[in-house]
């Protein structure tokens, strides 16, 4: 009687969103995998309020065991920024579609300028739409610099399809800062 009143009542608490399960230890471990590289992130927006009048000063990539990773960075503390995935994306100010390669595009904007406050560029490639290669990466497909208007600076990130990313910053002591944003090889 008794082990029947246990697993009702693990199995009321595994409804209700305790996640208390009925089911034996050994059998839960085995129906569950491990997260491909300890990874948990998801694929949701990424958001922060506020603007800075830090200036983007590069941009830069890496290659990692279980991640490709951007590095935006500025002179100045990063205050906001907005990462997601969307169906497409469009140039600062003008707004003309820039397509990219890869199956699904991620949308960078840093809310902070890429000039200074007498309009000299801080950041700006040579090539808009390949700003910085990254043939032979195993998620990016693309780099595209949308521009700088208005305060906010954007970037498109092709990639080879919609995975799991994460955005977070890192502040130097010599007053810099840095947006990373990490994309998973799979999820």
């Amino acid at each position: 009687m008794k082990s029947r009143i246990t697993a009702g009542l693990a199995g009321a608490l595994l409804i209700a969103g305790l996640g208390i399960s009925p089911v034996s230890p050994a059998a839960t471990a085995t129906a569950v995998t491990a997260p491909y590289c300890g990874i948990m992130w998801g694929s949701v927006a990424d958001s922060v309020a506020g603007y800075s009048s830090a200036t983007i000063t590069n941009v830069r990539t890496g290659r990692h065991a279980c991640f490709d990773r951007m590095v935006i960075d500025l002179k100045g503390k990063v205050k906001g920024y907005d990462v997601r995935y969307v169906n497409a994306v469009y140039t600062e100010g003008q707004g003309k579609l820039v397509p990219l390669s890869g199956a699904a595009d991620l949308r960078i904007i840093v809310k902070a300028p890429a000039y200074t406050s007498s309009g000299v560029p801080t950041y700006n490639p040579a090539n808009r739409t390949n700003a910085k290669n990254v043939s032979g990466y195993t998620t990016f497909r693309q780099i595209a610099f949308l521009g700088s208007y208005e305060g906010q600076t954007s970037f498109g990130l092709g990639v080879r399809a919609r995975l799991p990313f994460r955005t977070f910053v890192l502040t130097g002591t010599d007053g810099t800062s840095r947006l990373v944003i990490d994309v998973a090889h799979r999820w």
